[in-house]
């Protein structure tokens, strides 16, 4: 399968687990939701670890290891705090924001480039998600396209998710330096493994109510931890062969496959303006994938 194949998969489990997460967790607290999200799958994919040989790889790889855990586990506790207590129009479209970060960290950290038409590309699927929500976070006060600039002064969940969005430029730049090392088929699962143990001791090793909560919608948790699973193998194996910034950028895709989670789940309205914004970021895919 193509690697923007790929990526397209990624996007839509990706987006399924974010609509069980909020269907059916919404009252959990953002640690316990990172648990779930980074625990669970972890321990899905503990299988598929142990199952290899396992490689021996040199010392960089150890290295590019070690600055991604706490970060990945940081950008992933704002996400949960940000979707928790925000309204989603206010927080999910800023994350959009990512693969124009990643121009700069690719080449910064991998010496990676972006042609003209791939950055044309970017542009539309940012300028898609943009548009998504934009009517939701029109204030009336001045004109409806700088209602998203107002919203990163006046709305928390809006700079939370600005943070995330530069920190996931950092994580997938970083990965992807990982994968120098290893196998898409090693890392995914033995990165999430490592994350469930650090997520396990920083947030359910000192709070027993955790564990309590846990146990109260368990096929909920299991559903998640299999769609983030699968988007984990499909991230991997996706960026191992394209630019970070095309590959996150067509999986910023996620958020048009959450557009129509929110029209059936939860009774979203404003279906036409967001099927318009989907056509854009289909064609900045295009753009990317051609």
């Amino acid at each position: 399968m193509p690697w923007y194949g790929l990526t397209l998969l990624s996007a839509f489990c990706l987006a399924t687990a974010d609509a069980l997460t909020k269907r059916y967790l919404s009252d959990y607290r953002a640690g316990q939701l990172t648990l779930v999200r980074f625990g669970v799958t972890g321990l899905l994919l503990s299988p598929l670890l142990m199952l290899q040989p396992w490689p021996a790889p040199a010392p960089p790889f150890w290295g590019w290891v070690a600055m991604l855990l706490p970060l990945e586990t940081l950008a992933m506790w704002l996400y949960m705090k940000a979707i928790r207590d925000c309204p989603l129009s206010l927080t999910l479209p800023y994350l959009a924001f990512t693969p124009v970060f990643n121009v700069v960290t690719g080449y910064m950290l991998l010496g990676e480039t972006v042609t003209l038409p791939g950055f044309a590309g970017i542009a539309l699927v940012v300028c898609g998600a943009w548009i998504l929500n934009l009517d939701a976070r029109h204030d009336g006060k001045g004109p409806a396209l700088l209602a998203p600039f107002r919203a990163i002064v006046r709305e928390r969940g809006s700079r939370l998710m600005l943070g995330v969005a530069a920190l996931y430029s950092l994580t997938s730049v970083m990965g992807k330096g990982a994968l120098q090392y290893v196998t898409p088929g090693f890392f995914g699962p033995f990165y999430f493994v490592l994350l469930g143990a650090a997520a396990t001791l920083l947030f359910a090793s000192r709070d027993v109510r955790t564990w309590r909560v846990l146990g109260r919608h368990p096929w909920a948790h299991l559903l998640v931890g299999l769609f983030m699973g699968a988007m984990v193998l499909a991230h991997f194996y996706a960026i191992a062969h394209v630019a970070v910034a095309y590959m996150i950028a067509v999986k910023r895709t996620s958020l048009l496959f959450g557009m129509f989670y929110g029209a059936w789940l939860f009774g979203e309205t404003g279906l036409r303006r967001n099927l318009a914004a989907g056509a854009l970021m289909i064609a900045g895919v295009y753009l990317i994938a051609g």
